[in-house]
């Protein structure tokens, strides 16, 4: 029985070594602040310093072993808690500005809304406005979903509607450097900050489904004014705080569905852990289940009433884009425009 303890632990170890070794060694190879070479070996050495452990574990120097492993690993985390954004680079255009909000009574003021003149993906027109919104006359919430990468995989924008058919769209972004490029696998590993832009649909949306040739699909939820506002704020208040603060952006636990899920929970609402909230492309089934769609109809009704694309082209990114984008879209809430 003993023997059989000592190989079971042995293998439940090994899984923990091999498991916190592939991280160290991606870490190391990401962030090591050295030439590419030097992190290279730097991780193919903790690598091979880990399959060495393992090996140990099955021996009788496994004790010893470990608690090297261990020791190496607590200094790779000492270093790793020393990494912290930055918040001055040469940013990206699109993403040079982190929008920040006051309040003054139903009035909320925000400094550097994005409302970008795009014509290409590298032909626009920089522009950041300064604009205030009556908070009194906020009626809708909208769920816009930009398929990137297949079916599985989006990227989320929640959108305002205010009467008289205004609407401010929310984004929460990686903050690229110029020329930099996304990638899934580098953000898992403190690769660049997080940001939140506010924009005109014409702008973050349009530049989606008119100029990146994304599948951009609309959603329209069933949330009360009430509920609005206080996501809206809940969004002004995590801006304000990265415009002083900054954060990592990660592909898992900090992107732009885990960020709005936070906010979500935090003005209260009831949002149960789902596999859907990793694999985001299932996001509008997840509301569906969740009652948040309009459910008088089937979802797949919903889904095909939710691509813009062609009605998105059609109207140029014209000022008229919005109205445009929802022509077709069935609604749950009886006032939206």
């Amino acid at each position: 029985m003993r023997r059989i303890a000592r190989i079971s632990l042995a293998i439940i170890l090994s899984l923990a070594v091999a498991i916190l070794t592939v991280w160290a060694g991606l870490a190391m190879w990401y962030r090591l602040p050295v030439a590419e070479l030097v992190r290279a070996v730097a991780g193919l050495l903790f690598i091979l310093f880990g399959l060495a452990t393992v090996v140990a574990l099955f021996s009788r120097f496994r004790i010893r072993a470990f608690v090297l492993f261990a020791a190496a690993f607590a200094v790779v985390l000492v270093w790793w808690s020393t990494i912290r954004p930055f918040d001055h680079a040469d940013w990206a255009p699109e993403v040079a500005r982190q929008v920040t909000g006051t309040r003054d009574g139903t009035l909320l003021t925000l400094t550097d809304v994005r409302d970008f003149e795009w014509r290409s993906a590298t032909d626009f027109t920089e522009r950041w406005t300064t604009r205030t919104y009556d908070l009194s006359t906020l009626q809708t919430v909208d769920l816009f979903m930009s398929y990137w990468s297949g079916t599985k995989i989006a990227h989320v924008i929640i959108s305002f509607g205010f009467a008289g058919g205004d609407y401010l769209a929310w984004s929460i972004e990686v903050r690229r450097q110029g020329g930099g490029k996304f990638s899934p696998m580098a953000d898992l590993f403190k690769s660049n900050p997080l940001v939140i832009i506010a924009a005109d649909e014409r702008d973050v949306v349009g530049v989606r489904s008119n100029v990146r040739g994304e599948d951009v699909q609309i959603y329209r939820l069933k949330a009360s004014p009430e509920a609005a506002r206080a996501l809206l704020l809940e969004y002004v208040l995590d801006a304000n705080a990265l415009s002083t603060t900054p954060e990592f952006y990660n592909s898992i636990t900090t992107n732009c569905t885990t960020t709005i899920v936070k906010m979500m929970r935090a003005v209260g609402d009831v949002v149960p852990l789902d596999w859907r909230l990793i694999v985001n492309g299932y996001l509008p089934e997840y509301a569906y289940a969740r009652g948040a769609l309009d459910v008088s109809l089937p979802m797949s009704v919903l889904r095909e009433a939710a691509h813009i694309d062609g009605r998105a082209r059609e109207s140029g990114l014209s000022p008229d884009f919005s109205r445009l984008i929802r022509v077709g879209v069935p609604s749950p809430t009886p006032n939206a425009h």
